[in-house]
């Protein structure tokens, strides 16, 4: 029902368009996926039959939710935005709603091929959603390099599945991951097809050695999709994974290549954005050591790393949010680039400042926020899975994030208000999103505990 709820929703806005241009799309959006999320959150799980490749299980509930209100933020980010930025049509509400299709179809997935094409049906609509600003010539070129990027890697998951149901012999994910590589055994094969699917979803993380697009993309595409792009693709990228080795025995054979993945995203990020003086850039290498962070957990195997990594997806979410929604709601026409553009905005603008202060505390692990929630549980089930020195690493790149999150709340505060006099004064919808994103990123700081027990509930 999620699914289909969202497929109507994008159809029915699509011919609102055709018949009322700019007028629904906002809104019908917004219905949609709030139907989605509260259809979830009231109807209990219930496997549906194997042959429809899809089951709505408490892991799928949870996602579905947390994609729904992801694309309830963006809408409420982006209606302003695209006014300001000449962003018309019912193709961008549209693609939003596909793109939360291809999230929730990939997080209910049971066999190999709906989980491929969730995956890539979701990474289709952000092609177009990343170029959609077709006043900015950087935006194309945006889209274009992570399209040619994004059909490599989406060639490595092909291959990848191809391999590993020639190894068992069957598309069920829990079978075929089961024979794969569980109690770390696994045959040529399968190595190569987990080699292969390791490669691309790599790319959808943003794990270095596939994190190139990364800056190139943040700076090109429209804020608000960069908003969506950094949290919903992630976290099904993550929700991916989780399905994939929750099916298994552990890590196995695949505890090397995620510790180094992990080990190279926190160093070349942090490192990396050390030296950025863009703001959307520097918040991309950011992304590509918060999630070195997040494999961290990931590659312990274990149950409490899995709930850790559920956890800072959630939080991450509500992070990324705050961020590039302050920084869409205070961006006009002239654009709000740079560090130093930011200079002041803090006095100029307290919602919107306020706001992205906060969200770089949160990054940045200072506590009470989600971030330093996040990063305790990443650290703690690394520690406890014996991956201690990666650990301690990841424990000092993080000590190294402060510096240019910090510099960022420098620039807000801590000299004189004769900032960029374009910087907007955010609407009511972006008042709503960036209330909405503070609240969650202090109440999952201070009081993680529910959402910690519906985590474990769902991976149990």
């Amino acid at each position: 029902m999620p699914l289909l709820i969202l497929a109507v929703g994008a159809l029915l806005t699509l011919l609102l368009g055709a018949l009322v241009p700019d007028r629904f799309g906002t809104t019908v959006g917004i219905v949609t996926v709030l139907c989605a999320a509260f259809w979830a959150v009231l109807t209990p799980p219930a496997p549906v039959a194997p042959t429809l490749g899809v089951a709505f299980t408490p892991f799928a509930r949870f996602f579905t939710v947390l994609f729904s209100l992801t694309a309830a933020v963006t809408f409420l980010l982006s209606r302003g935005y695209n006014e300001r930025q000449g962003i018309r049509g019912e193709e961008y509400p549209a693609t939003v709603l596909f793109a939360v299709f291809g999230m929730t179809a990939l997080s209910m997935s049971v066999n190999l091929l709906t989980f491929f094409l969730g995956l890539e049906a979701l990474t289709f609509a952000f092609y177009i959603l990343v170029a959609i600003d077709r006043n900015r010539p950087e935006s194309a070129e945006a889209g274009l390099k992570y399209l040619l990027l994004g059909a490599i890697a989406a060639a490595f998951i092909a291959f990848g599945i191809a391999f590993i149901y020639a190894e068992g012999g069957t598309l069920d994910i829990a079978a075929a991951m089961k024979s794969a590589l569980s109690g770390g055994r696994g045959n040529p094969l399968a190595l190569a097809g987990w080699g292969f699917l390791l490669i691309g979803i790599a790319f959808k993380i943003s794990l270095v050695p596939a994190h190139l697009w990364t800056p190139d993309v943040y700076q090109g595409a429209p804020t608000p999709v960069v908003a969506f792009l950094s949290t919903g693709s992630k976290g099904a990228a993550f929700a991916a994974l989780l399905l994939l080795l929750g099916a298994m025995d552990g890590t196995g054979l695949l505890r090397t290549p995620l510790w180094w993945l992990s080990l190279l995203s926190m160093a070349v990020g942090n490192l990396a954005a050390l030296l950025q003086t863009n703001l959307k850039r520097m918040l991309a290498y950011s992304s590509i050591a918060q999630m070195g962070y997040v494999t961290l957990a990931l590659l312990t195997g274990s149950g409490r790393g899995y709930e850790a990594v559920a956890f800072y997806v959630v939080a991450y979410t509500a992070m990324n949010l705050a961020a590039f929604g302050a920084v869409a709601s205070l961006t006009g026409k002239g654009g709000m680039e740079e560090v130093e553009d930011y200079r002041g905005i803090g006095y100029q603008r307290p919602l919107a400042g306020g706001v992205l202060a906060l969200a770089m505390f949160a990054l940045a692990g200072v506590p009470p926020t989600a971030g330093f929630m996040g990063k305790f549980y990443i650290f703690f089930a690394a520690i406890r899975g014996g991956e201690t020195p990666l650990a301690v690493i990841g424990i000092l790149t993080a000590a190294v994030s402060v510096y240019y999150y910090l510099r960022v709340v420098v620039n807000l505060y801590m000299h004189p208000a004769g900032a960029r006099a374009d910087a907007h004064a955010a609407s009511p919808y972006e008042v709503v999103a960036l209330g909405v994103t503070a609240v969650a990123i202090l109440v999952l700081g201070v009081y993680p505990e529910p959402l910690l027990k519906v985590i474990e509930e769902i991976l149990s």
